[in-house]
């Protein structure tokens, strides 16, 4: 820092604001901390009564805030993000469509040792909304030595940190299991919750089979969804160990291969996760019916983005895996699911 004369400061950083006060209208910044002089600004400056000014000198090597928050940001962002103009050296990522946000979180802790560069993110495999900031960027001190940046620029070529992919909408298939359903003894109130959950997506159920509890008849009722083109299949009712349901058997006898059955998830412990070849089939607890946010809204924007669920990513959500159950659900922004 040093102190310059008004007219020698043309390309320096201000190293403190300078306010403008006009008696009984205005009185504010005229300059903020971290304006890099120009020529234009000297008339002004005079006008204010400064003479002299306190700077910081960018010297060849450095880099001003600003600039260095545009390049911290073009380095980490990936597909789906578009990125703000800096302000007082911050430089804000927005998601450009809904999706689901992945950070490598690995090159985001390589990153962030970095002395002096700052980079923070909404939490990994969240879904957001088109305009949401899902990371913002900065450095410390008002200039910063490039070859920090370089470092930053090094990691970005290797990966994106910071990506939000599209929703896919899928063909669903939907199958009801439960005699007490299928004998019209009580009405199924599972089918219509989850049919709300995926139209969200902009998924088409293009059927919905109600079945008994019978292991045969769960599996030709996945045979006939294939058929007619499902591309996600879900099933409701029948996951528990009781020995009456008989749903993972018969999503077994139908040719699935099981990923998991069951999940360090409350609620939703009961989750099945299971492969037709490339087509998903989720067994859904019956906390899904009742429970606004559970297992199957941490699952389903990975299924929704081509994501292959496996046996460790399941198990990985057992870290904020318990739901709070607030009053007034958060979610996604709250701690469930922190863990995928």
């Amino acid at each position: 820092m040093q102190i310059v004369r008004v007219e020698e400061s043309v390309g320096n950083v201000l190293c403190h604001d300078i306010t403008k006060i006009v008696p009984g209208e205005f009185k504010g910044q005229a300059f903020k901390k971290g304006h890099v002089v120009s020529r234009e600004d000297i008339p002004e400056l005079l006008k204010l009564g400064k003479e002299h000014v306190y700077v910081w000198e960018i010297k060849d090597g450095f880099v001003h805030e600003n600039e260095a928050g545009v390049r911290i940001a073009n380095a980490i962002h990936g597909s789906g993000i578009r990125l703000t103009e800096p302000r007082e050296g911050k430089v804000n990522l927005v998601a450009e469509h809904d999706g689901l946000l992945t950070v490598n979180e690995l090159f985001l802790t390589q990153i962030n040792m970095i002395e002096e560069v700052i980079v923070a993110t909404r939490n990994n495999k969240r879904p957001v909304k088109k305009g949401d900031i899902v990371a913002g960027v900065r450095v410390i001190p008002l200039i910063i030595d490039e070859e920090k940046l370089k470092l930053v620029d090094e990691i970005g070529k290797r990966v994106k940190i910071a990506n939000v992919i599209p929703f896919r909408s899928r063909k669903v298939g939907i199958i009801t299991t439960g005699s007490e359903v299928y004998h019209g003894r009580i009405q199924d109130k599972f089918g219509p919750v989850v049919k709300e959950k995926v139209t969200e997506f902009g998924c088409k159920v293009v059927e919905h089979i109600i079945v008994p509890d019978d292991a045969d008849k769960i599996a030709q009722a996945v045979d006939n969804l294939l058929a007619k083109g499902a591309e996600l299949i879900l099933t409701t009712g029948g996951m528990s160990v009781d020995p009456d349901d008989v749903t993972p058997n018969g999503i077994k006898k139908a040719g699935a291969q099981i990923v998991t059955y069951g999940a360090p998830v409350l609620p939703g412990a009961m989750m099945l996760v299971a492969y037709l070849g490339k087509v998903p089939v989720l067994g859904l607890p019956g906390c899904v019916m009742y429970h606004k946010t559970t297992i199957f809204d941490l699952v389903l924007p990975l299924v929704m983005t081509d994501q292959e669920v496996t046996r460790p990513m399941i198990v990985k959500l057992g870290m904020g895996g318990l739901c709070l159950e607030c009053e007034v659900c958060q979610y996604p922004a709250c701690s469930f699911g922190t863990g995928a």
